[in-house]
């Protein structure tokens, strides 16, 4: 759902049922300390919900029952939605019955008995530790021919650097500040989901790309709208996300690598991690993962391998 439509669909509403959305949206921002994304998807799905609510006759949101809610995902499912799509709609669902409960809009909470598929988790696709290496070394500042463009070569290095020493998420990546790299204790401060804050340690091979970042690249395409900001894009601005995938995708093809993203780089690291002896906790806690089932799928990932491993290399395999 674009979020035209969203917006369409919101002002067509009961007032009763529009000024419950926008309360439920001040309670994800304000009290839940939601990411806008999150907000965005969970409030989208919401209107969707109340829309199909008041196709079936509801006028408020007190009006809403178990059936209107099944009814809601069964034509959602019947248009071709996702597994994953109607897992995380009947996860937003939940949320806001919950919410409008406390808030006594719902006499009870009518969500608390919805059941949604079960998502089927794909098994990240991750780079070997030698592809890696090959991906992080592409960019090279140091002996570019063009000295325009050096500064953006180390600006790169650095990110695929830090992105594969610490396996943080690019939006955190490119959230950080100068002031957030502790560079005597190789260790980021980085402000994750729910702003929760965690400390990432990184290697000597980041420290030397950001000492080189930091001198001979930042300083040229630093300008009045840098402020703090580590990394900085082009124009002297914070550096993006979106840049940043682009960005990474194309060192990938460059460096003949399969299709590889920021989060590929992210199942990397954590799979090299475990697959090099590192606890299951400390994982969880350098990844900023709240429960440890997320970080439990690098676990299959590290034996898929060694059962590859084993079949290929073993006679009674």
């Amino acid at each position: 759902m674009t979020r035209r439509s969203t917006r369409t669909l919101h002002e067509a509403l009961p007032s009763a049922m529009r000024e419950a959305v926008d309360e439920f949206a001040r309670q994800l921002s304000r009290v839940d300390n939601r990411s806008g994304h999150t907000i965005r998807a969970y409030v989208g799905d919401v209107v969707s919900l109340l829309d199909h609510a008041v196709r079936m006759g509801c006028g408020s949101p007190g009006e809403l029952d178990l059936a209107v809610l099944r009814s809601w995902l069964a034509r959602l499912r019947t248009t071709g939605a996702a597994r994953t799509s109607l897992a995380r709609r009947a996860a937003a669902a939940r949320t806001f019955t919950g919410w409008a409960h406390r808030a006594g809009l719902l006499g009870c909470d009518v969500g608390a008995s919805l059941a949604s598929p079960r998502a089927h988790r794909e098994l990240p696709t991750v780079l070997r530790a030698d592809q890696a290496d090959r991906l992080v070394e592409t960019p090279d500042g140091t002996g570019t021919p063009d000295p325009e463009h050096a500064p953006v070569l180390l600006r790169d290095r650095l990110m695929l650097e830090l992105l594969y020493a610490t396996g943080v998420r690019i939006s955190e990546l490119c959230g950080l500040d100068t002031a957030d790299v502790d560079q005597g204790r190789r260790v980021v401060r980085v402000l994750g989901k729910g702003n929760r804050e965690r400390s990432v340690p990184y290697g000597v091979p980041a420290q030397r790309a950001l000492d080189g970042w930091l001198r001979l690249g930042r300083p040229v395409l630093a300008g009045p709208e840098s402020g703090d900001a580590l990394l900085l894009g082009a124009r002297g601005g914070r550096l993006q996300p979106t840049v940043a995938r682009r960005t990474v995708g194309a060192y990938a093809a460059a460096a003949g690598l399969p299709k590889t993203t920021p989060h590929g780089l992210r199942h990397s690291a954590a799979t090299h991690l475990l697959e090099g002896g590192a606890d299951l906790r400390a994982v969880q806690e350098l990844l900023g993962h709240s429960s440890l089932s997320s970080t439990q799928i690098y676990t299959h990932v590290s034996v898929d391998r060694l059962r590859a491993a084993y079949r290929q290399a073993h006679p009674r395999a």
